[in-house]
């Protein structure tokens, strides 16, 4: 499994990472599975993809609209948000419910639940490995007769540079 520090994209909170090689990955997994699945990555849909793997922030859907035009889209909502549900749909993107944004998924090949670690000042974020509370949660949940149907872990704080900096 992918794992460095626990997280699965640690690159999140490193402030001289080049998003590049990031963006570069999510297209090549983008085309491999949409091939795979017999789906298009239209320009739209790619270009939606590189926004938001163009740094490690959380973009919500009305940011991505101006982006949009200006690479001679349409910009209107409702195409925006047909990316953004295709991308999610294949695994590419998740959603992160209490900012209402976004964020590239750096492993769409693993069916695995939400969780990430936010950082309340820079507002970047990293996807945690959830294998070992995956496993607690469903302990917890069948010892009640629950059966969990969606799991989505936020944790908000400080990341180390914001931290550092505060000092």
């Amino acid at each position: 499994m992918h794992t460095q520090a626990n997280a699965f994209n640690s690159d999140a909170f490193n402030t001289s990472h080049n998003h590049e090689h990031c963006v570069n990955a999510a297209l090549l997994s983008a085309k491999t599975l949409c091939r795979d699945r017999g789906q298009r990555l239209t320009p739209v849909r790619e270009l939606v993809l590189r926004l938001i793997w163009q740094s490690h922030q959380p973009l919500g859907a009305y940011e991505l609209l101006p982006q949009l035009a200006e690479a001679g889209f349409n910009s209107a909502p409702p195409t925006v948000y047909r990316a953004l549900d295709f991308l999610q749909e294949l695994g590419l993107i998740h959603r992160i419910a209490s900012m209402n944004a976004f964020i590239g998924c750096s492993h769409p090949d693993e069916a695995h639940p939400n969780a990430f670690m936010i950082c309340r000042e820079c507002k970047s974020a990293a996807e945690l490995d959830t294998a070992e509370l995956k496993s607690a949660l469903s302990a917890a949940a069948g010892a009640l007769g629950f059966q969990i149907e969606q799991e989505s872990v936020e944790l908000m704080g400080l990341c180390q540079h914001c931290r550092e900096a505060a000092k």
